[in-house]
């Protein structure tokens, strides 16, 4: 575990990432010890300073070059990038969700495409990539045929939508990336009695990778959203990576010697946003200072808000969300307006305090779930839903707002990608300096704070 160089308490990952807005990083000793920061592609990066691997093949470099497999708007992308790594290419099929990585990653190749229609090997030449070269391979393969929102009837095990994850191990097999990291829904990796998770793990072990997959909770690393996902995380130097230590929780649970911090709430993340009505658009500087270090490590980098849009709504589903106060939902409506059917958290309205629920490509409507607004009576905006994702106030959406809402649906939260690959990549460097030699001839070089010094 490491643990904060002032504060008595471990290093989160909003630390790790955001030295420059962290309360208890203010001196220029403490920062050294953690970050270097550079700017790309007109966004704030933070490379996070480590031992430099000379013994094994794995390179694990700080600033190494990926590439994001179903990229959708770039969720992972931005969370590789938050960690240091350079963003090669991203693809997927989607016109829409590739426009937004392009206007976020201006400098990497954005492929439209479907991966069934293109080769590993054509693929490693159209970006000019050898095997190995690469430093970390993610993708989050699309779900629905897992999914738990579709009706169990409907799922199948050759669902097509199923088979692109057999597509993503065979870019890994030909592309042999230093770490690999796949994400899915949770359902995936007990679904169809595990049969996709044996046919991902025995192909993995068979390129040469060692695996670890778990379940984990997105509230639980500092994202204001109960999100349960699955991930699997492999390394050809032979490391079994451990889970990412959780670094936050509930708000009942931290006791005086709790390293983790307390869970993000919904008014943590979007309180500083200006109030709107529905229909309405709000563009320009911030009206208020903020109000938590969620939303100051949102507007790290950025001007000013963009997208903060919320949809226009029908007079009766105006009528309904207007009928309820915070915390309510469908069932509290009067008769009269209450919506029969539905989901069980149709027309629900958020609370300051609560844990926002799964984010879905249906955000956009509030009879789908719990969508109001705490205190406006509307759904909630675009720019609010990103704020729930984890997603900085840098990163903006191209399209309609409904085709924003599904990029928004289907992404994988940033903050919980850059905390997943930091850690991977720690474990690695670790792992790497615990295999160097016990002795070291008087013509050998290590790295004391950047700069070479010959060892006596």
């Amino acid at each position: 575990m490491d643990i904060h160089p002032i504060a008595a308490r471990a290093l989160a990952h909003f630390d790790a990432l955001f030295p420059e807005i962290s309360p208890d990083t203010n001196s220029s000793q403490a920062q050294s010890k953690t970050i270097n920061s550079t700017v790309d592609n007109s966004a704030t990066r933070f490379d996070i300073a480590g031992p430099t691997n000379t013994i094994s093949n794995m390179l694990v470099s700080p600033s190494g070059p990926a590439v994001d497999l179903f990229c959708g708007c770039g969720g992972i992308a931005e969370g590789l990038r938050l960690a240091g790594y350079n963003i090669r290419a991203g693809v997927d099929v989607e016109p829409k969700y590739i426009a937004t990585f392009q206007h976020n990653f201006p400098n990497s190749r954005a492929i439209t495409k479907s991966l069934l229609d293109i080769e590993p090997g054509e693929f490693a030449q159209t970006l000019d990539l050898e095997p190995e070269q690469l430093s970390i391979l993610v993708g989050g393969p699309p779900c629905q045929g897992f999914s738990k929102n579709v009706p169990r009837k409907y799922r199948y095990l050759e669902d097509p939508r199923n088979l692109l994850v057999k597509r993503y191990l065979d870019y890994v097999e030909f592309l042999r990336p230093e770490i690999v990291l796949m994400e899915n829904v949770a359902e995936m990796k007990n679904g169809f009695e595990g049969q996709y998770t044996d046919e991902v793990l025995e192909r993995l072990y068979a390129a040469g990778y060692t695996v670890t997959h778990c379940v984990l909770n997105a509230a639980d690393y500092g994202v204001p959203q109960r999100r349960r996902r699955a991930f699997f995380m492999g390394n050809r130097a032979g490391l079994a990576f451990e889970i990412p230590r959780s670094t936050h929780s509930r708000r009942s649970e931290p006791g005086l010697f709790s390293f983790e911090e307390q869970h993000v709430t919904v008014w943590e993340a979007i309180g500083d946003l200006p109030s709107i009505n529905h229909g309405e658009a709000y563009e320009g500087p911030y009206v208020c200072e903020p109000q938590s270090r969620y939303q100051k490590r949102a507007r790290s980098g950025s001007t000013g808000i963009t997208n903060h849009t919320a949809r226009h709504l029908q007079s009766k589903q105006l009528a309904r969300l207007k009928a309820l106060r915070p915390g309510e939902g469908n069932k509290d409506l009067p008769p009269e307006l209450r919506s029969r059917g539905g989901y069980s958290g149709a027309y629900g309205r958020l609370t300051k305090e609560m844990i926002a629920p799964t984010i879905t490509r249906w955000v956009f409507h509030p009879g789908s779930g719990r969508w109001g607004h705490p205190v406006d009576s509307r759904v909630l905006s675009i720019r609010e839903v990103a704020r729930i994702q984890g997603f900085p106030d840098t990163f903006g959406f191209v399209g309609s707002y409904l085709e924003q809402a599904g990029q928004l649906g289907n992404a994988v939260p940033p903050l919980l990608a850059a905390t997943i690959v930091t850690n991977l990549r720690n474990q690695l460097q670790a792992y790497s300096c615990s295999r160097m030699p016990k002795s070291i001839s008087n013509e050998s070089f290590v790295s004391v704070g950047g700069r070479e010094k010959r060892m006596a």
